[in-house]
């Protein structure tokens, strides 16, 4: 899986869907303040990227996963993924909502039957896990086994293995931060004082500054 971690991290670089800034920081929804911010949604754009990522992550299930019944997206972003790599693999799908929804049948994932199934969930990215880990508690509480986790890519954030350990649930992203840096670095698109900064960043983010 090498080479499609750094295709895939060159693709993300090329279609903007990262950007860095390290003297003016983004604020994420968490409230961590960040000197990169992801937005694979950008990704659904552009077929021969969409393409790539959903034969990677179709490789990373059929690589890791013994058993798998049925491919799960996080919503909203990890939909649009599943859906291609549910395909490629002639799997069931499901959706996951981040709550139940509050009218109707108040359902939170919507599509095949999962009561004694086995899934692996889909999201565009993670960061400390909190939200596909939530998706998988609700799967989970429902009947069906969340198996694992694949992602297109990690910040790789000590805290995401903290919580996915302590869940019990293994993830693999198809391409990471460090990853990144290196096909960013290579190009040019950062000096060495802003791959410093973003280092001590993923090592500490509610240190950083």
């Amino acid at each position: 899986m090498t080479d499609i971690k750094a295709q895939v991290a060159q693709d993300l670089l090329d279609i903007g869907a990262v950007k860095f800034s390290p003297q003016k920081p983004f604020t994420w929804a968490s409230g961590i303040q960040s000197p990169i911010y992801t937005d694979n949604r950008l990704t659904i754009g552009f077929p021969t990227i969409r393409q790539r990522i959903a034969r990677g992550l179709a490789e990373l299930i059929t690589e890791k996963f013994n058993q798998v019944d049925i491919i799960g997206g996080v919503a909203t972003a990890g939909i649009p993924h599943a859906a291609w790599v549910a395909d490629l693999l002639e799997k069931p799908m499901v959706y996951v909502r981040s709550k139940p929804k509050d009218h109707g049948a108040g359902r939170q994932s919507e599509g095949a039957a999962i009561e004694g199934k086995r899934l692996v969930l889909i999201d565009d990215l993670i960061s400390t896990g909190g939200s596909v880990l939530a998706a998988a508690k609700a799967i989970n509480a429902s009947g069906g086994q969340v198996v694992g986790v694949v992602s297109i890519f990690s910040y790789e954030l000590p805290a995401s293995q903290v919580n996915f350990d302590a869940a019990q649930i293994p993830f693999y992203p198809l391409t990471t931060f460090s990853e990144l840096m290196a096909m960013a670095q290579q190009s040019g698109q950062l000096s060495e004082s802003d791959l410093a900064s973003l280092a001590q960043w993923r090592q500490n983010p509610q240190a950083w500054q």
